[in-house]
């Protein structure tokens, strides 16, 4: 893709985060996502039976799937299992057939390949944050995905 071409694409910052009670137990994702025209979008999920990893991957699943058209994306996790997970790893897995250098199935591998498809239509730049450290938008993707939880407890 041309440079000019990513450049005139929206722009949209989106955080996410997952949480889980128990892992594995029930889980939660929440994301905000925030257009440059000052849109605001929130999301949220549970599971009753989960890991933390997968609600992080779902997180930023559902978030890239909600958008309805290919966007210039600032993605911000606390996870290093999901941004070192699909800037670095993933192409080795998917070359090795989904399994990890030492041959073993990759996890959650379902997942990885739906964050991929999530992926083409955007140009996506993965920032970590650090977790429960006051960053407002990762305190509020936290709060949904614990929201999320406690409704799916309701049910």
């Amino acid at each position: 893709m041309t440079e000019t071409a990513s450049e005139s694409r929206p722009r949209v910052v989106i955080a996410t985060d997952g949480a889980c009670k128990g892992n594995p137990g029930i889980g939660g994702w929440g994301a905000i996502l925030r257009a440059a025209n000052g849109t605001e979008k929130t999301l949220m999920g549970a599971e009753a039976h989960t890991t933390n990893n997968r609600m992080e991957l779902t997180g930023a699943i559902e978030a890239l799937n909600a958008l309805k058209v290919p966007a210039h994306v600032i993605l911000s996790t606390d996870s290093n299992y999901v941004r070192d997970g699909i800037t670095k790893w993933v192409h080795g897995w998917q070359r090795n057939g989904w399994k990890t250098t030492d041959k073993k199935p990759v996890k959650n591998a379902e997942l990885w390949q739906a964050l991929l498809t999530a992926c083409k239509r955007h140009t996506i730049e993965w920032r970590w944050v650090k977790g429960h450290s006051g960053d407002p938008d990762n305190e509020r993707a936290d709060a949904l995905a614990n929201e999320a939880i406690v409704e799916l407890r309701r049910r």
